[in-house]
C-alpha cells in the first residue's frame, strides 16, 4: 500500500460529501490509518455516510476493496490437492443453504473454505445455526482450516482475526450508523473477505425481495455485477445468481430448526426449494473449478454429501449423532380463512423469529438455538380455516405476543383462484 504522505481526513470527507473522487493513495492511507486507530470512528462514520449518499466510482470501489484486503493476511490454498471454491449469500430468511451445500460440493471433488458470519436483525447466521450442534466450534486457526480442507474437503468456520481487519472494524461501525445500505460498501465488504480467504472461485447468491437487504431487482443486479467485477479483477472466477426472497426459504426459520432441515436435505429429502437452490449453486461452484462432470444431485441422493457433513461436524468438535435442542414452548398460528395462500412475507417471518430469540439486535447479543418458526404451508397451497400455518418455538413464552405482532398482515389468503408459480432463480451474472 502507498504511504508516502499523511492526508487530512476532514478534506477527504468534504470531497466525498461534495461528490468528488478519492485517489488510490488517499484510499490506501485512509484504510490503513483507520485500522490503526489514527482515523476516529466518527470521522469514518461521516465518510461512510458521504459514500452512501454520493456513491463511488468503479476505480474507487476496486481500490477500497484492495486496501481492506491488504489490511491483513491473505490465505493461500493453492497447493491443496483439489480446487477451492466458495459461496456467499447476501442473507435471507430460512437461508440454510451453506449447511448442505459445502459438504455436497466437497463430495464432488472440490475444497470449500466457507468462512461464514453470524446473524444480525432478521437474517440468520450460519455460525449461529451450527453452534446449536453440541460441541461444534466456529473458531479455527489457519493451520486447522488447511488440515480440515485436506482431510474432509469442507470447512465452515469464522474468519481468522487477521483476515481483512479493516472490514471487520468498518462493518461494525456501519451497522450502528445507518450506513449499511450502500452498494459500494456492501460489495467491498463481501469481496475483501472472500478474496482474502484465498479461494480460486466464488459463487454469489444475491437475494432479492422483502426478506433480503436488496428489495429491488435492479439494485440486486447492480450489486451482483459490482462484486463479479471485483472478483474478476482480483483473479477470482466469480459468478452470481439472483434469487427470490419474498417468502422464507424452506420450512424452517431459526438455528436448530434450520440445521434439522439441512440434515433432511443431506439425507435425500427436504423442501423442494432448498434442494433446488442447493443443487443450482453446487453446479455453478463445480463448473467454476472445472468439475462440471460431477452431479451434486447424485451426491445428495447416494449419501456421499451426508458422509462429508458428518466428518465436517466431527472435525470441529461436534457430534453429528447428538439430538438437536428443542424449545420448551410452542404456539400454533392457524389459517384465518379458507382459500389459496398467496403471500407469506419473508421479512415479517424473519422479524418474528428474531423476536422469539433466534436473532440478535447487536453483535454481542446471545441467540437462542431453539427459537424459530416452522412453516406448514407455502404460497400456492390451499388451506382451510383453522389449519396450522406456522408454529412458533421459544423457551420464553412471554416472547409470543411480540412475535405475533410482527406477523400481523404478513399472511394473505385469497378465497379462490391460484398463485402463479414464482421462479426461485431470477438471473445469472458472470
Amino acid at each position: 500500500m502507498t504511504e508516502s504522505r499523511t492526508y487530512d481526513v476532514v478534506d477527504l470527507i468534504r470531497r466525498k460529501r461534495d461528490g468528488g473522487v478519492l485517489d488510490d493513495a488517499e484510499i490506501d492511507w485512509l484504510i490503513k490509518a483507520y485500522t490503526r486507530g489514527e482515523v476516529a470512528d466518527e470521522q469514518m462514520s461521516a465518510l461512510a455516510m458521504a459514500i452512501v449518499l454520493r456513491g463511488m466510482t468503479p476505480d474507487e470501489i476496486a481500490r477500497w476493496t484492495q486496501a481492506m484486503i491488504d489490511s491483513g493476511d491473505r490465505l493461500d490454498f493453492a497447493d491443496l490437492g483439489r480446487p477451492t471454491v466458495d459461496k456467499h449469500s447476501t442473507g435471507g430468511v430460512g437461508d440454510k443453504i451453506t449447511l448442505a451445500l459445502a459438504p455436497t460440493v466437497a463430495a464432488c471433488g472440490a475444497a470449500v473454505p466457507q468462512l461464514s458470519g453470524r446473524g444480525l436483525g432478521h437474517t440468520g447466521g450460519t455460525l449461529d445455526k451450527l453452534e446449536s450442534i453440541p460441541g461444534w466450534r466456529a473458531s479455527l486457526s489457519y493451520d486447522e482450516i488447511r488440515r480440515q480442507l485436506d482431510d474432509v474437503g469442507a470447512v465452515v468456520c469464522a474468519p481468522t482475526d487477521t483476515l481483512a481487519p479493516a472490514d471487520r472494524k468498518l462493518y461494525a461501525l456501519r451497522d450502528v450508523t445507518g450506513t449499511v445500505e450502500s452498494i459500494p460498501l456492501i460489495a467491498s465488504s463481501i469481496m475483501s473477505k472472500k478474496i482474502a480467504e484465498g479461494t480460486s472461485a466464488l459463487v454469489l447468491d444475491v437475494k432479492v425481495g422483502s426478506g433480503a437487504f436488496m428489495k429491488d431487482v435492479d439494485d440486486a443486479r447492480q450489486l451482483a455485477a459490482t462484486m463479479v467485477e471485483l472478483g474478476a479483477s482480483a483473479g477470482v472466477r466469480t459468478v452470481a445468481l439472483l434469487t427470490r426472497m419474498q417468502t422464507p426459504l424452506g420450512l424452517a426459520v431459526g438455528n436448530a430448526l434450520e440445521v434439522r432441515e439441512a440434515v433432511e436435505v443431506l439425507s435425500g429429502g427436504g423442501p423442494s426449494d432448498v434442494v433446488e437452490l442447493t443443487v443450482a449453486l453446487a453446479r455453478e461452484m463445480l463448473a467454476a473449478v472445472g468439475l462440471d462432470d460431477r452431479d451434486p444431485a447424485d451426491a445428495l441422493q447416494n449419501g456421499q454429501a451426508m458422509d462429508v457433513w458428518r466428518r465436517m461436524i466431527r472435525a470441529q468438535g461436534g457430534d453429528p449423532d447428538a439430538g438437536l435442542p428443542r424449545a420448551r414452548e410452542t404456539h400454533v398460528v392457524p389459517a384465518p380463512a379458507e382459500g389459496v395462500l398467496i403471500r407469506m412475507d419473508a421479512y415479517a417471518v424473519g422479524i418474528a423469529a428474531w423476536r422469539l430469540g433466534a436473532g440478535r439486535a447487536r453483535k454481542e447479543d446471545p441467540v437462542s438455538p431453539v427459537a424459530g418458526i416452522e412453516l406448514h404451508a407455502k404460497p400456492g397451497a390451499y388451506v382451510r380455516t383453522g389449519q396450522p400455518l406456522l408454529t412458533l418455538h421459544t423457551d420464553e413464552p412471554q416472547r409470543f405476543a411480540h412475535a405475533l405482532a410482527a406477523l400481523d398482515g404478513a399472511i394473505e389468503i385469497a378465497p379462490y383462484g391460484s398463485r402463479p408459480a414464482q421462479p426461485l432463480i431470477l438471473d445469472r451474472i458472470g
